[in-house]
Parts: structure tokens; C-alpha cells; sequence
């Protein structure tokens, strides 16, 4: 067993190498989610796709070292007065501990590697980061344990382990934790119709006030994908990073149901095809008595969070039906 002293009121970390553990990476169908179109039933394909599929890394082993400088400054804390107020850091460096992390596509160890990080290598010995994300998973090696990940802006952009990085804590100091500092809630069974509304209403203005740009690839601060099932993963509360459109329309999350029983929340999923035809809205309300049209919260290709007038589902033969989340307790 081999172990680096961390001096001060830092506590000693036993870290030992161990087994091989696989950074698992998982089909285009299964990571992306969708694009969404206009009311002509049309499907934007983003180059966000491409990048996504080339980003699907072979799968790699993690192996450690654990040589450690005495002197080592540690954190180096940038505060600023951004989405996250002057509590915390805006981005902030850290020493890396160890070789072959992979870092990873989404903040989930099973999603694609999009690089890698060693200690060793030129310009790999520090990363920084601007935000973190507690998965609830948690990962160890010996006494250092953490279920946070990391969002690394250099030297890749992804997702790293907290573990990776040489600090005695099992999150980041001063590095803002999503929605401003309070980690993600576990997926819940239950939640009400107007919950999730709710939520979907926040990415309309999330990004500095405006709508979150629509991406198959990259995921928004608070660990969900940023198309059409990540969004309504997030607005349901399901886990982070959401599943995909075909996951929503499957038994363990919602059931079919008649246009006539729609309700707040309810969705209306196309689930066929591939990603670039596929799509999921959030339905809000009728807009008028003969149901000729309806409001609807989504997230589209080439525009981002969306809260507009919809007839997905209303026209003969289409693609889209209803389908009822089996969480809801209204």
C-alpha cells in the first residue's frame, strides 16, 4: 500500500491502486435523447450529434500512482461575483493525483470518455473547474471516497472524479455545487404535477436568464443533458443525466393514456426512429375548448428551452402519444 501525507490540518489519505475498473461507454441511442422541430412535425439534426458520436472513446483502464509533492500549493481560489454570488469560486485550480482518470462526457462514470488525465503528463498535473455535481454514486479507493464529479474546463473539458484530484475533502472547496450550492436530490418516487411544471419553467431562464441552448452532447449545471429527455428527465425529477425518449415512454416511468385524459405534466412522446426524429413534450394546458391546440414546455433542436403553442399528436397518424408519469400523486 503506498500513501501521500497532506501537512497542516489536511488529514492523511491511504490511497491504494485498484482493480481494473472500466470507463464503460455507451451507444449514441442510449446516451442522446432527441431533437425537437417547429408544429410541421420537422426535426432539427444538430452538429452536436456528430460530436457526440465521436466522443464515444474506447473504453480505458484507470491505473494510479501516488508520488506527491511536499511543497505542493494546493487550491488556488478565484472568487467572482457570478450565477453563483461571491461565496464561491467561478473556476478554481487544483493538483491532480494519479494516471489514466478518464474524464468523462456527462457526470456519470458510465458515459463516454472525452479524454484523459495524468499526473505525469505535460500540463495535466493541475485541472480546473468551475462547477461539481454530486452523482450520488459514490467511488473509492481505500479511505479517499466522493460522489462528486468534477466539470473540468482544462486541461479537457468533461467530467473528472473528485477522487482524481489530491485533496483530503471528498468535494471541492469553494467550487460552486450546481444550482448554487446545494447538491442534487435523489430521485424521488412521488411529486405533483405542478412540481414539475415548476421545473420546467426554470430552464427558460437558467442561463443568465435566458432559455438553456439545446445540445444532445453537453449537459446543463445542474448534471442534466441538454435535449429533449434530459430536459423532461429533469423536470420530473428522475436522475441525473436523464434518460433517453425511449426511456420515457417505457413502463417503469409513465404509461399510455387517451388525448382526452391529458393533464399538467403529462407528455406527449414520439419514440420512434433514432435521435434525430425522436422527441418528448411537456404538456401544460388546452388552449381552447375543442382541443385544437395546446401549450407545451420542451426542449428543441437549434433553439433551446422552449414554452409555446404545440399540436404534436393532434393531426391523423402522428408519431406522438400521450403517456402519463407514474410518479405523479395528483
Amino acid at each position: 500500500m503506498s500513501h501521500s501525507t497532506v501537512h497542516g490540518p489536511r488529514r492523511t489519505l491511504l490511497r491504494k491502486v485498484l482493480p481494473t475498473v472500466v470507463a464503460a461507454g455507451i451507444g449514441a441511442a442510449g446516451l442522446v435523447g432527441c431533437s425537437g422541430g417547429g408544429d410541421s412535425g420537422g426535426h432539427d439534426a444538430t452538429a452536436d450529434k456528430a460530436a457526440a458520436a465521436g466522443k464515444a472513446a474506447g473504453k480505458s483502464a484507470l491505473s494510479r500512482d501516488t508520488e506527491v509533492k511536499a511543497d505542493d500549493p494546493g487550491l488556488k481560489l478565484k472568487t467572482t461575483s457570478g450565477e453563483f454570488g461571491t461565496r464561491a469560486a467561478a473556476t478554481a485550480d487544483f493538483p491532480t493525483w494519479g494516471t489514466r482518470w478518464v474524464v468523462h462526457q456527462s457526470p456519470d462514470t458510465n458515459s463516454p470518455s472525452v479524454g484523459m488525465i495524468n499526473r505525469g503528463a505535460a500540463g495535466q498535473d493541475r485541472v480546473t473547474a468551475d462547477y461539481q455535481v454530486d452523482t450520488g454514486h459514490k467511488v473509492c479507493e481505500d479511505s479517499a471516497c466522493s460522489t462528486y464529479m468534477a466539470h473540468l474546463t482544462k486541461p479537457v473539458n468533461g467530467f473528472l472524479s473528485v477522487v482524481a484530484v489530491d485533496i483530503p475533502q471528498d468535494s471541492l472547496p469553494g467550487v460552486p455545487v450546481q444550482n448554487g450550492g446545494q447538491p442534487p436530490k435523489p430521485p424521488q418516487t412521488g411529486g405533483t404535477r405542478g412540481e414539475a411544471l415548476r421545473r420546467a419553467a426554470t430552464w427558460l431562464t437558467a442561463n443568465g436568464g435566458t432559455r438553456v441552448p439545446y445540445s444532445q452532447a453537453k449537459v446543463w449545471k445542474d448534471g442534466y443533458r441538454q435535449d429533449c429527455s434530459g430536459f423532461v428527465s429533469m423536470a420530473l425529477g428522475l436522475k441525473a443525466p436523464g434518460t433517453n425518449t425511449v426511456g420515457l415512454a417505457g413502463s417503469g416511468i409513465t404509461k399510455p393514456i387517451s388525448l382526452g385524459e391529458l393533464k399538467p405534466g403529462d407528455l406527449l412522446i414520439d419514440a420512434s426512429g433514432d435521435n434525430n426524429t425522436r422527441h418528448v413534450v411537456m404538456f401544460e394546458k388546452w388552449n381552447d375548448a375543442a382541443h385544437t391546440s395546446y401549450t407545451s414546455y420542451e426542449q428543441r433542436g437549434e433553439f433551446g428551452t422552449d414554452h409555446a403553442t404545440r399540436k404534436y399528436g393532434l393531426e391523423p397518424g402522428s408519431e406522438y402519444k400521450p403517456y402519463r408519469p407514474l410518479k405523479f400523486t395528483d
